[in-house]
């Protein structure tokens, strides 16, 4: 069943969920949304139910996004929908201190006299808009960790407008509100399915996080601190904050056991909040600073050396005639990717599947992109290689932790139950 909830809407591209008691005698100890990969534009996206009467609503999954938005232009229409009134308790918890006036237009969901103000970003293309602070009803899925549960009900969930769920590091992310307006732990994890026909799962709260036959991922993670970013990573902000990204400490690179040559002082952030490593679910792919892309391709097909290079193929700068690539249970039989992080024994492994990108029948391409020289961030590991590994992101804690690949566990993010018991 789904769990009901009354949403803080920034209608034009923002949503949040406030941290109002729920209206329901059931307590869930966890929530849980599918995700799917869209083949076009291989961004991941889920789906609540918001309104009164409840209406389904797709969302783009933005791990480092700021809070949840939605279109208030698109035939907006719902009963439960109240605006954030300038200087009140839900424009303070979203760090929103200035008012919007709606000069000569009928007051509407999305423009209301006397409302605060955020800037709602759509992080795929970098456009930021003005939204105002809303709330409205939505309906969302608890969970036990093995199978879906009933539908709970939150009063006045903050949002801002169709849209994107933001799931980053504020007060007013989703996982921040649920863990409010239910009492549970801030933790949520996410697991990425690499089909486009198959569910992967967005966990709100602890685990466990059981996958089909019986395999609960949480008992086998490794773990990693959470960096803070000190500085917006944001296109244009009212105020300064720091990054709702998800930052790590990466310490080096191997490949085939082998370290990567490169200028370590690019995986340190500096005082102006450039450099460092952070997870984006909008990146399809990883993206690397250019000195370290040229180093990374080098020593991969150094390792690859006997397997004939191909042309490339856009976005993508090595490629491999992939009938001399054999398979293994985890993906083409290539050299092993290990981020080595904090320590020796923390390390993110990387292997076929989430290193290759299958483009044509006879071609596979390694499934990283160079990100130019001086870019913002200068390791973002994206999408593709988040598939199949579940990582769990305690807000509590600042901690990080992560499976690698579920292939070698006999299972993948797709297989979650989402078939209701209740």
């Amino acid at each position: 069943m789904a769990l009901s909830s009354k949403f803080l809407l920034f209608c034009f591209l923002l949503l949040f969920i406030s941290p109002s008691i729920a209206k329901t005698s059931f307590r869930p100890k966890a929530l849980v949304l599918p995700v799917t990969k869209d083949g076009s534009t291989l961004q991941y996206l889920t789906q609540i139910k918001q309104r009164t009467p409840l209406v389904p609503v797709k969302l783009t999954l933005d791990l480092g996004g700021q809070f949840l938005w939605v279109d208030c232009e698109k035939e907006y229409v719902s009963s439960s929908y109240t605006f954030a009134p300038c200087h009140s308790a839900p424009c303070s918890l979203a760090n929103a201190p200035y008012c919007f006036e709606c000069h000569g237009i009928k007051p509407r969901p999305g423009c209301h006299n006397n409302t605060c103000n955020l800037l709602p970003e759509n992080t795929i293309n970098g456009i930021s808009f003005f939204g105002g602070v809303s709330m409205d009803v939505a309906s969302i899925q608890s969970t036990d960790g093995k199978n879906p549960g009933k539908v709970v009900s939150v009063p006045k969930l903050l949002f801002g407008v169709t849209g994107m769920a933001g799931l980053g590091r504020t007060k007013i992310s989703l996982p921040s509100l649920f863990s409010s307006a239910f009492s549970f732990k801030r933790k949520f994890a996410i697991c990425l399915s690499s089909s486009t026909k198959a569910n992967g799962a967005v966990f709100f709260g602890d685990g466990p996080y059981v996958m089909l036959p019986g395999v609960d991922v949480s008992k086998s993670l490794t773990y990693t601190p959470l960096i803070l970013n000190p500085v917006t990573t944001a296109t244009r902000t009212f105020i300064d904050l720091p990054s709702s990204d998800y930052f790590i400490e990466v310490k080096s690179i191997k490949i085939n056991g082998h370290v990567i040559p490169m200028n370590t002082s690019l995986l340190s952030i500096d005082k102006k909040g450039f450099g460092g490593t952070k997870i984006s679910t909008i990146h399809p792919y990883t993206v690397l600073e250019s000195s370290i892309y040229e180093a990374f391709i080098q020593a991969f097909t150094k390792e690859l050396a006997k397997v004939p290079r191909v042309k490339p193929v856009s976005p993508f700068g090595a490629c491999f005639n992939s009938t001399h690539i054999g398979r293994t249970r985890a993906g083409p039989a290539v050299p092993q990717i290990d981020l080595v992080l904090q320590s020796s024994k923390a390390v993110w492994s990387i292997f076929g599947a989430n290193s290759m990108v299958q483009v044509k029948r006879d071609v596979l391409c390694l499934g990283f992109v160079d990100g130019g020289v001086h870019p913002r961030t200068s390791i973002v590991i994206g999408g593709h290689q988040l598939e199949d590994n579940l990582l769990q992101f305690d807000l509590g804690t600042a901690r990080l932790g992560f499976s690698s690949s579920l292939l070698f566990r006999q299972t993948t993010c797709s297989n979650f139950n989402f078939m209701s018991n209740a």
